[in-house]
This record gives structure tokens, sequence and C-alpha cells, in this order.
């Protein structure tokens, strides 16, 4: 077999592991969707079919584990393909954790349904900052197809407004607890909710910061955005 063969072979695996990683943060990204559909029209049904559909994710994670497990093995990759395999490594443990939260999302969504919130609390408000934690996924993913870092960058920058949403979501809360204290006990449901769309946000923005890692073989995760910049430039 020849060298030319070899590394051939070893595109198309890599290439196999991170069309299925694309495939688990679709996955993720519909769920998230489902998710919030479920607590905007008070669907038990839907926030059911995230449930069922939680094992998936976990079983995704596994597969593409043993994935890289087993290439790394074979191929002894350096370099670039090392951390890139280091990278999905970890991207797959940001999307695994994301889907927990929007989990927990349905799983709150039930317990607001069957204890009857009261409809005027701002439920719909949620969905703002659910489409941007949603946006941020999916740019994250096309990002990581492109190894695209500009992209990446951006995408980093952004995540300070799901920190606005959420913070302006718990302003709002806290006034509806304070006129009316029959509201405190669903309100910290959806306080718990917006939380986790929150931290949607933040794994999206840990995958932004591996194709960082790939591309310019640089870790920057914890880094200022100065340092950040200067890193991709």
């Amino acid at each position: 077999m020849s060298d030319k063969h070899i590394s051939s072979q070893f595109d198309v695996e890599l290439n196999s592991i991170s069309t299925h990683v694309l495939e688990m943060g679709g996955l993720v990204e519909s769920q998230l969707h489902q998710a919030i559909y479920a607590l905007v029209h008070m669907s038990t049904e839907t926030a059911d079919q995230v449930l069922d559909n939680e094992r998936r994710i976990n079983e995704m994670e596994l597969s593409i584990d043993q994935e890289i497990i087993s290439t790394i093995g074979r191929r002894q990759p350096t370099a670039r393909d090392l951390r890139f395999l280091m990278a999905i490594s970890r991207t797959t443990q940001n999307l695994e954790r994301a889907g927990d939260e929007v989990a927990r999302i349905a799983r709150m969504v039930k317990s607001i349904i069957q204890s009857g919130t009261p409809r005027n609390l701002p439920t719909s408000e949620l969905r703002l900052a659910a489409d941007l934690a949603s946006t941020m996924l999916r740019k994250t993913l096309d990002s990581f197809a492109r190894l695209d870092t500009s992209m990446a960058v951006d995408i980093i920058k952004h995540d300070y407004q799901i920190d606005d949403e959420y913070n302006g979501f718990l302003r709002k809360l806290i006034t509806y607890m304070m006129e009316d204290p029959r509201t405190i006990s669903p309100s910290l449901d959806l306080l718990f909710l917006a939380k986790s769309i929150e931290r949607v946000g933040d794994h999206a923005k840990n995958i932004a910061e591996q194709i960082i890692f790939v591309v310019k073989g640089e870790d920057v995760r914890h880094s200022p955005m100065d340092k950040l910049e200067s890193v991709v430039r």
C-alpha cells in the first residue's frame, strides 16, 4: 500500500468522523427547537419527544469517541491531525452537554405544565434567547465544517448577547415575583430553564474555541479577546 493511499484513507476516516459530529450537532439543534416549541405551546407530547431522543445524542458521543480512539490507534496522527481529533473529542463532549441542557429544558417544561404556571408569565420571551443559542450553535457547526477561524472569533464575541438576554429575563422574573408571590415557584422554573439556554450558548462558544485550536495550534480557552484575535490574525 502506498503512502498516498494511506493518506487518502486517513482523510476519508477524518471526513467520516467530522460528518458524524455535524450530524450530532444538528440533532442537538433540532432538540433545542423542539424544547422551546414545547414551552411556548405548553406541549407535554413535544417535551416527551425531546426526552426520548436524549439517548441518541449520548450514543452518538460514544460512537464518535470510539472512532477517534480507533483512528489514533491505527494511524498514530501527529501535528494538526492529532489536534483535529482532540478538538473533535472536546466538541462531542460539549455537544453532549448541550444536549443534557436541552433535556433539562424539556423536563422543566413538563414541570411547568404540570404545576399550571400562570399564562401571564413571560414564557414566550425565552424564544429570543433560544433562537440566539440555536443560531450560535448552527454557526459554530458551519465554522467547524469549514474550519473558519474568523467565524469562530465572531461567535465567541457574540456570546455576550445570550448573557444579556438571560440577565434581562432574570430582572423581569424578579419583578413578577415581587408583584405576586404566587409566581415565585413557576418563575424559578423559568429561571433555571433560561440558564440552560444560556449554557447551550456557552457550549457553542467552547466549540468555536476548538476550531481555533485546530487551525492555529494554540489553546485559546480562558483567553481574553485581544489575545484570541491576535492568535487568529
